[in-house]
C-alpha cells in the first residue's frame, strides 16, 4: 500500500500551531513511509473562508518546509463532483429529501435538551415521499440504525460508537451546497488517502465519515487523532483565541527548524532524545509512538532550542533566516561583514533571530548614541589616554587581523601600565555605542579600520564635552 497522507486546514485564520503540529505528523508519516503528502484547503465555509488566510496557510508551510506532493486541491472547485455522488446516493436510497425547516428543527432540539435528552434530528422524513413542491430542501444522508462504527485509531486504539448515537447529517444545504462532512469523504476517496492524522475534535465526525465511506463502496482509511495542544497559561490552544499563528513565530525570531523541533515533541517521543534533526524526525517518526494526552506548551523549552539551532546549524543556513529580520529593523546588510561573519560571533550571545538583528545594528551602520549607562561608567576622562594611544597603534596596523588586534590592544595596556578592561571597556564602547559585544578582537575585525578611528574620535569627543560641562 502507498501511504498518502493529508493536511486539509479551513483557510478561516492563519496557521496556528495546532495545525502546524498535525501538518507535520501528516508530512512525517508519508515521507517516513516513501509516500505522498497531499495539501487540501477546505474553504467550503464560504462566508467565512477568506484569500488571505489561504496566503497565511501556504506561507506558513512553506516558511517551515513542509513541502506538499500534490495540491493545494480547493473543495469549492469540487462542487460538482460531490453533487455527483450526493444524487448517486439519493437515487440507490442511501440518502433523502428532508423539508423541514429550520424553525422547526431548532424547536424540537430545545425540547429535547428541556427533556435531558442529546439534541438530534428525529429521521421525520426519512421515508417520507409525500413530497411537497417548490419547496426548499436539504439532502440528509440514511446513516445506518443498526450496528456500530469501530475506528481503528493509531494512537487510541479501537473506538466504537453505536449507529444509534448519530443521526442522519445533512449532506447537501438547502442552498444546494454540499457539507464539510461529505467533502471531506469524497476527497479523502478520491485522492487515494491512506492515512487520516487530524485532532481529536474530529473523533464525532469520523464514525458519519465512515458510514458515508462504506455508503459509496469506497475503502476506509486508517485514523490518528492527535491530542490537543495546552498553552503556557494551561489553557486549550483555539485558533479562535489564544492559539498562536506561525508566522509570528518567525516575527519573533524563531528558526523555523527550532519550531519543528518543538511541535513534533508536543506528543510524540523517542527514547529521551531531545534535539532532531529534519532528517532524523523522518528515519524515526511512527504514529503509533504519538501520546494519548494533551501536550503543554512550554515556551522557555523553546527558546532553550532555538538557541541552540542558532549555535549549532551552520551561520549560513542561519543567516538566511536572519536576513528578513535586518531588513525589518532597516538594516541595510550590504554596508558591512557578511552576515554568517557577524553570526559565528554573537551566536552564544543571543535567544532570537531578532535580538540578533537588535544587538548587530553596529556592524552595518552607525549608532546614534552611546549606551547612557555604558558611556557613563566607561567614557570618563580617565580613559582618554588609553583612547588616543590605542586608537594611535590600530591606525598603524599594516594587516587588519584578530591577531593584529589584539596585539595592539594589549601592548596599550602594557604601555600605560594598566589593566586590560582599562583599555577594553572605553575601546569597546566607543566601537559599538554600548558596552556589550563579543571578543573586542573579533569584534573590531569585522569592522573597517576607518569605522574604528571615526568611533574613537566620536568617544573622545563625548569624553572633552563631559569634562566642559
Amino acid at each position: 500500500m502507498t501511504v498518502v497522507t493529508r493536511f486539509a486546514p479551513s483557510p478561516t485564520g492563519y496557521l496556528h500551531v495546532g495545525g502546524a503540529r498535525t501538518a507535520l505528523y501528516s508530512w512525517l508519516y508519508a515521507k517516513s513511509k516513501g509516500g505522498k503528502f497531499v495539501l487540501r484547503i477546505e474553504d467550503t465555509d464560504i462566508e467565512r473562508s477568506t484569500q488571505a488566510a489561504i496566503d497565511a496557510i501556504l506561507e506558513g508551510m512553506q516558511w517551515l518546509g513542509l513541502d506538499w506532493d500534490d495540491g493545494p486541491f480547493y473543495q469549492t472547485e469540487r462542487f460538482d463532483r460531490y453533487n455527483e455522488l450526493i444524487d448517486q446516493l439519493l437515487a440507490e436510497g442511501k440518502a433523502y429529501k428532508c423539508f423541514m425547516p429550520a424553525e422547526e428543527l431548532d424547536a424540537i432540539r430545545e425540547q429535547q435538551m428541556a427533556n435531558g435528552e442529546k439534541p438530534r434530528y428525529p429521521g421525520t422524513w426519512r421515508d417520507r415521499t409525500d413530497h411537497p413542491v417548490d419547496q426548499p430542501y436539504a439532502i440528509r444522508f440514511k446513516t445506518p440504525q443498526e450496528g456500530s462504527v469501530v475506528i481503528k485509531d493509531h494512537i487510541r486504539g479501537d473506538i466504537e460508537i453505536a449507529n444509534s448515537e448519530l443521526d442522519d447529517l445533512i449532506i447537501r444545504r438547502t442552498d444546494g451546497a454540499p457539507t464539510y462532512n461529505f467533502c471531506v469523504v469524497v476527497d479523502d476517496w478520491d485522492m487515494g488517502i491512506s492515512h487520516v492524522v487530524r485532532g481529536e475534535d474530529h473523533i464525532n465526525n469520523t464514525p458519519r465519515q465512515i458510514n458515508i465511506l462504506q455508503a459509496l463502496g469506497a475503502p476506509i482509511p486508517e485514523y490518528a487523532h492527535v491530542s490537543m495542544i495546552l498553552g503556557d497559561d494551561g489553557k486549550k490552544l483555539s485558533k479562535r483565541t489564544n492559539a498562536v499563528g506561525v508566522m509570528e513565530f518567525r516575527d519573533d525570531g524563531y528558526l523555523p527548524e527550532a519550531l519543528l523541533n518543538y511541535l513534533v515533541r508536543l506528543g510524540w517521543s523517542h527514547g529521551d532524545q531531545e534535539v532532531f534533526t529534519k532528517e532524523e524526525m523522518i528515519e524515526l517518526f511512527s504514529l503509533d509512538a504519538i501520546g494519548q494526552s494533551a501536550s503543554a506548551f512550554n515556551t522557555d523549552k523553546l527558546i532553550w532550542l532555538n538557541q541552540h539551532y542558532i549555535k549549532t546549524m551552520p551561520a549560513t543556513e542561519v543567516a538566511e533566516h536572519a536576513k528578513w529580520h535586518f531588513e525589518q529593523q532597516n538594516i541595510d546588510l550590504s554596508n558591512g561583514p557578511a552576515l554568517e561573519d557577524v553570526i559565528e560571533i554573537q551566536a552564544d550571545r543571543v535567544k532570537t533571530l531578532k535580538e540578533l538583528a537588535e544587538i548587530s545594528a553596529y556592524f552595518y551602520q552607525e549608532y546614534e548614541s552611546f549606551d547612557a549607562k555604558a558611556a557613563k561608567k566607561h567614557l570618563r576622562p580617565v580613559a582618554k589616554e588609553a583612547l588616543v594611544l590605542v586608537q594611535s597603534k590600530l591606525a598603524a596596523l599594516t594587516e587588519w587581523s584578530t591577531e593584529s588586534i589584539h596585539n595592539a590592544i594589549n601592548e596599550t595596556a602594557e604601555e600605560l601600565e594598566v589593566g586590560m578592561g582599562k583599555v577594553g571597556m572605553p575601546l569597546r564602547v566607543a566601537a559599538t555605542g554600548s558596552g556589550n559585544s563579543p571578543s573586542l578582537d573579533l569584534t573590531l575585525n569585522l569592522l573597517k579600520p576607518t569605522q574604528i578611528e571615526q568611533r574613537i574620535t566620536k568617544a573622545l569627543e563625548y569624553i572633552a564635552n563631559r569634562e566642559n560641562s
